[in-house]
């Protein structure tokens, strides 16, 4: 296929051939890419493993990425397709159980990919529902759905014929599967935020739903009634935040029932139509509701560039980015806060000790939050501090191992890889890691992300080859 940069000289129809054709080839590209998943679950099978290595304590292990019927795999060999693909290795895992499952235990579905006829987002979709399900249940649903998975259907109805199927592949485990979800309860803030808001999830039984829904509502009305004319969707959320200190939530609803009651106001408005059911009438005081009591105490670390007039945007940790003017508007009002002096980061005294000091893990989540692995995600301050060059026990140590320009924060999985795996990483500036994979690939990662070093299809500097390669003693 002939991809045109030049778009200008089309017609309106040559314009819409040209769309169509783009799409096939980015059709027959996922495809492909599935493939490979598939092959790289081969090369890399269960057999290349030492059996009297994988016991041991953070060796590579043989996983099952897929359903029952798939073959295990070396799991560190996630990392490395993903760190080409440019997605994260929990990324690169699921495309190759989705890739298993799709040629292993969805023949049907898998056909018409290869066809060209089902998107591979529509047939990965599958694959990961039916993951659980035994060969004949998965076999039943590739049946069911193979047909419709075309996209002639809108991708609602299409979830719900995949759902479907499933629960009739077994009732019985439905009906088990629905058991162990009512096991799955929580109620759990999200990781995700947009302009400063956040959201809080709850999965519960659809009893406990309704209450907390009702009460909500219950809330939010007491407030109107009170004279808050914001939205509802609003006094909603301000009902939420009563609910968070239970005492007040009564005392309020009490008050408020007891000034609903009365029969006149002293300051002349007309309180709420009193309940036909109640006979009292009672004389209590208009509630009042003391917001900057209702907010708990919460330690916010928040990130602000002292003289930066030209972006205003500070980060708080948990929540992301925000504008200094949302932190006028919603944590000015409400909090207290402690300027910290700014960080020497060059300046922290190496220490001869394997354990990592205070200030040193301070340190190094400020220079560089998230995860050193290649297309890392994480940035939980939890993760693991590596010794990039890796600490020396002995009375021959040398000193001052333990320093600002020798540690890499990582997640436990990608520490194994570093430590257990044939990847190579250096250090050769306090923040800036070149790592290479086991086949050679170099990446760059620093405090801006990932990128790969001399990439075929990239137009790196032969500068910027030559440094990388100098930097890991490779052959240039």
């Amino acid at each position: 296929m002939h991809l045109t940069t030049d778009l200008t000289g089309l017609t309106g129809a040559a314009l819409l051939d040209h769309a169509e054709e783009v799409a096939r080839t980015q059709r027959e590209c996922e495809v492909q890419v599935l493939r490979i998943a598939v092959q790289h679950a081969v090369i890399n099978n269960s057999d290349r493993l030492d059996p009297a290595l994988t016991g041991l304590p953070g060796r590579e292990r043989a996983r099952r990425f897929g359903g029952v019927g798939t073959p295990e795999v070396a799991e560190f060999c996630c990392a490395e397709l993903g760190s080409r693909l440019g997605i994260t290795s929990w990324a690169a895992s699921s495309l190759i159980a989705d890739a298993l499952g799709l040629v292993i235990r969805l023949p049907q579905l898998w056909r018409r990919v290869e066809a060209l006829e089902v998107r591979a987002s529509y047939a990965r979709f599958v694959a990961r529902r039916t993951r659980d399900l035994t060969l004949e249940q998965a076999a039943y649903v590739d049946s069911r759905v193979a047909e419709s998975a075309d996209g002639r259907i809108p991708w609602t109805r299409f979830e719900e014929l995949v759902t479907g199927a499933i629960a009739a592949s077994d009732p019985e485990a439905a009906a088990a599967r629905e058991e162990e979800q009512a096991r799955r309860q929580f109620a759990d803030a999200t990781r995700s935020t947009e302009d400063g808001m956040r959201g809080f999830y709850v999965r519960a039984p659809f009893h406990v739903v309704a209450r907390l829904d009702a009460i909500v509502a219950h809330l939010a009305r007491i407030l109107a009634d009170l004279g808050d004319t914001d939205p509802e969707d609003h006094r909603r959320v301000k009902a939420v935040l009563v609910l968070t200190d239970p005492q007040r939530a009564v005392a309020l609803m009490t008050a408020y029932a007891t000034w609903r009651d009365r029969p006149d106001d002293p300051d002349g408005a007309k309180p709420p139509e009193r309940d036909p059911q109640c006979d009292a009438e009672h004389t209590g005081e208009r509630p009042e509701v003391d917001w900057d009591a209702l907010m708990p105490t919460v330690a916010l670390m928040v990130h602000v560039y002292a003289g930066d007039e030209e972006t205003g945007v500070a980060r708080v940790e948990g929540q992301g980015p925000v504008t200094e003017a949302w932190l006028r508007h919603h944590l000015g009002p409400h909090s207290r806060f402690t300027v910290s002096p700014v960080i020497d980061l060059a300046g922290q005294a190496p220490v001869d000790a394997y354990e990592i000091p205070d200030p040193h893990r301070q340190a190094v989540h400020l220079m560089t939050p998230a995860d050193t692995f290649p297309w890392g995600s994480s940035t939980s301050r939890t993760q693991q501090i590596d010794h990039t060059v890796a600490f020396r026990h002995g009375a021959d140590r040398p000193a001052g191992q333990s320093r600002v320009g020798n540690y890499g924060p990582m997640t436990q999985h990608h520490h194994r890889i570093k430590t257990h795996g044939a990847w190579q990483v250096q250090q050769p500036f306090a923040g800036i890691y070149v790592w290479r994979d086991p086949h050679g690939a170099i990446y760059l990662v620093d405090h801006t992300g990932t990128r790969r070093i001399g990439a075929p299809a990239t137009a790196a500097s032969p500068a910027e080859l030559v440094v990388s390669r100098a930097l890991l003693g490779l052959a240039a």
